[in-house]
């Protein structure tokens, strides 16, 4: 179930090896991203990758894990692969497809009775290709991870796009679509354009009501949600050694919303201490024979800006907590200044929700610290003022928090406990009286806060904040609040001062769990059968995507100009629309239903230039389709930010779009735009954007003479017969320029299987 001692003690023996002769090539200090990057060079000669501004880089990670949402998909594909089991070690966990509202008993039974075909497929595919199976209610994948996969300088790929949370353990971990998986798990090698590092330097130490939450919403103020896009995060400093383990996880999750390839830190006692508490004392004895190998170089930390290529500094000590939002977690009010911030924007000041858990912060110490504050509420006899609610991370944190007691302090102030599973950090919430479209305000612990991400209203104002801040908040019922300054008053009219919050970082008992909820695949799986009806709604057998025919694609139709944020949540929604992500068909009803069209400024009303009439963007695209035309995407900057889920390529793909031009590309959608075999394009002029006009033809005219570095020339033939000819430009290497030859990255998998 949990770690292979012997696969982590080949990738520290690899490890030294490759990082003295990187080392002695580079002839400089090495930081600790450059250190697990050239260790897990495919073929470890790979020279090129040692020096900046480099291209596509071939890597070899240790490990694969898929969310239930994602992985029918990935496994969908990867059925067609041809393999007799996975090339790696694999896992897939059940964590998105429960809907909270009821509490965690009843949500966890209603989700085995209405997604049980899914799981039983999830099952099974699992159990016949050698894959571990985390059942419906053993917790969120990013946490499982942490409790019995990460390690210190592996290198880890998953799809969903928080991943990343298991830098907290010293990885670099890396949200991907399913067929970057689906090349992994297949055994072949995995590109990655080559990032630029960020080094952030942690000075201080955190106290009183600032928790590990604050630096990374900082941090994101600071970089905006594409300041870290093409980038690893490094942090170091006393300030970083100083925090939990859980606490750098937190802060690695959120790196997800500055468009970061990963965030990492260095190893330490903090790790050595939760690997302990996890049982994995002999992980901390391998990694500690390679301390030097887990840790950049003293040199770089000595003299970081010679070795960064940007580089943020944070005192730790003067941190404030943050409220970050509404819409975007990259907008970050220091506590201290969110009444004047919230009066200024009229945002509603009366908190309807308090809610902790997801991903982000569903660790034994957030629950500890968020209960010590629930714990002085109720022993100062102060009513809540909004509803609460928590999402253990896992099974394990659950039990073990059932057992100390802080369960039953969330109790006593009337929390909702949901399953553990990601809820309504991911849409995953019915609440009661989303659907009459209030405008309210909602404060969470999760790492998104997009437009109707939570609730499915798009005027719910949600805003992200420490575990703690939330119960503050959430008690007194007010966004204006200030828990350092001021008070509330009981129900006998006193005055009350919070306390600063307090928690344990680890459980002095130890974790304890009686059923963790993972199921080992079969030693053989040769005989293990996989029923896909072919009248499910929710599953769906995959048919390759046509080749390109070679030749240059025209009369084309524009599809929609998207106009500003359009993230995946835009592009595909989540939501209710989570039943279908392994049916290709039935979800591509939900694609770009969210984008706002630039013409009209409506969402999901575009034109139909065969009728002329506006109607829903999935039907304009099936009728496009139905008549053998082909459209194209225009978007606005960081197109596809957000989730790493490949069915926002994936459903233009199969309704028939043929490119994405947009200002620029969040890196994962781009990715999976190029596996899907779409043409994913940007502006080489982001002023041609006006250009686009709603009637708009559209021809390739070089698309024949496709090739690296060569941008691409497109005509768009306006309704009154002027033209513009538009010149956008492309990454795709040769290999990539391969998978749109042949229809997708997967077709040409799948024939080199049969070859």
């Amino acid at each position: 179930m949990a770690f292979d001692i012997e696969m982590i003690k080949k990738v520290y023996d690899n490890m030294k090896t490759r990082v003295d002769a990187a080392r002695e090539i580079v002839g400089r200090p090495l930081t600790l991203t450059e250190k697990i990057l050239y260790s897990h060079l495919w073929d470890g000669t790979a020279k090129k990758a040692y020096g900046r501004g480099v291209d596509y880089v071939d890597f070899a990670p240790d490990r694969v894990a898929c969310q239930d949402a994602t992985a029918q998909m990935a496994l969908l594909q990867f059925m067609h692969a041809g393999k007799k089991t996975v090339a790696v070690p694999t896992t897939v966990h059940c964590d998105h497809l429960i809907l909270a509202k009821n509490g965690a008993e009843s949500d966890l039974a209603v989700a085995n009775t209405q997604s049980k075909e899914v799981f039983d497929f999830l099952s099974s595919v699992s159990d016949k290709y050698g894959i571990g199976f985390w059942k419906p209610g053993s917790g969120i994948i990013h946490q499982i991870v942490l409790e019995n996969y990460a390690f210190p300088g592996g290198m880890m790929i998953g799809t969903d796009s928080h991943t990343v949370n298991a830098g907290g353990l010293g990885m670099l971990a890396i949200g991907v679509g399913g067929a970057d998986a689906v090349d992994v798990m297949s055994g072949m090698s995995w590109e990655l354009k080559f990032p630029k590092l960020i080094g952030v330097k942690l000075t201080g130490k955190l106290s009183g009501w600032t928790a590990p939450k604050d630096v990374i919403l900082k941090v994101a103020d600071i970089l905006t949600v594409k300041g870290g896009t093409g980038a690893i995060v490094e942090y170091f400093g006393e300030g970083a050694t100083s925090m939990s383990c859980t606490g750098k996880g937190t802060i690695c999750n959120m790196g997800a919303e500055i468009g970061a390839t990963t965030s990492t830190f260095g190893y330490d006692d903090s790790m050595r201490r939760y690997l302990t508490a996890t049982d994995r004392q002999d992980v901390v004895a391998a990694a500690d024979k390679v301390a030097s190998y887990l840790t950049a170089d003293p040199e770089v930390y000595a003299n970081p800006e010679q070795y960064f290529d940007q580089l943020i500094e944070i005192n730790l000590s003067e941190l404030e907590p943050h409220i970050n939002g509404p819409f975007t977690p990259d907008r970050g009010t220091p506590v201290s200044k969110m009444k004047a911030e919230a009066a200024a924007n009229g945002w509603p000041i009366k908190i309807e929700w308090g809610l902790i858990g997801s991903c982000t912060n569903s660790s034994y110490e957030d629950m500890a610290r968020a209960a010590s504050i629930v714990n002085q509420a109720v022993e100062h006899g102060i009513t809540p003022k909004a509803e609460f609610g928590i999402n253990p991370g896992s099974e394990q944190i659950r039990y073990t928090i059932e057992r100390d007691g802080i369960i039953a302090t969330f109790e006593k102030m009337g929390t909702k406990v949901f399953t553990n599973a990601c809820g309504p950090c991911i849409g995953q919430w019915d609440r009661a009286g989303a659907d009459k479209e209030e405008k309210n305000t909602i404060v969470h612990s999760f790492n998104r806060n997009f437009s109707k991400r939570a609730d499915g209203n798009p005027n719910t104002h949600a805003f992200v904040t420490s575990p703690e801040m939330v119960a503050a908040l959430a008690i007194s019922g007010r966004l204006d609040f200030n828990p350092l300054t001021d008070t509330l008053l009981n129900d006998n009219g006193e005055a009350v001062k919070l306390n600063a919050p307090y928690g344990d970082e680890l459980p002095k008992r130890g974790f304890d769990v009686e059923d963790a909820g993972f199921q080992a695949p079969a030693e053989d799986g040769s005989s293990v059968k996989i029923v896909v009806s072919e009248t499910s709604d929710r599953l769906q057998l995959l048919a390759p995507f046509e080749p390109w025919d070679g030749k240059n694609i025209t009369g084309a139709k524009l599809l929609i100009k998207a106009f500003g944020k359009c993230t995946t949540d835009h592009i595909s929604m989540a939501g209710p629309w989570l039943r279908f992500r392994g049916h290709l068909d039935n979800i591509s009803n939900n694609m770009l239903i969210g984008a706002i069209n630039a013409f009209n400024q409506k969402a999901n009303s575009v034109k139909n230039q065969l009728t002329g009439a506006y109607d829903a963007v999935p039907a304009v695209a099936r009728a496009y389709k139905a008549a053998g035309i082909p459209s194209v995407v225009i978007g606005d900057h960081n197109y596809g930010e957000g989730s790493s889920r490949e069915h926002a390529a994936m459903e233009p793909r199969f309704l028939g779009v043929k490119a994405v031009l947009v200002k620029s590309f969040a890196r994962i959608h781009e990715t999976n735009l190029k596996k899907q075999g779409l043409l994913g394009l940007t502006f080489a002029n982001e002023a041609d954007y006006d250009k686009i006009q709603e009637d708009d033809t559209i021809n390739f005219t070089d698309l024949v003479d496709f090739a690296p570095g060569k941008p691409l020339s497109i005509e768009f033939v306006h309704a009154d017969g002027s033209k513009d000819i538009i010149l956008a430009n492309h990454t795709y290497n040769a290999s990539q320029i391969g998978w749109f030859v042949a229809g997708s990255a997967l077709n040409l998998i799948a024939a080199e299987a049969n070859a």
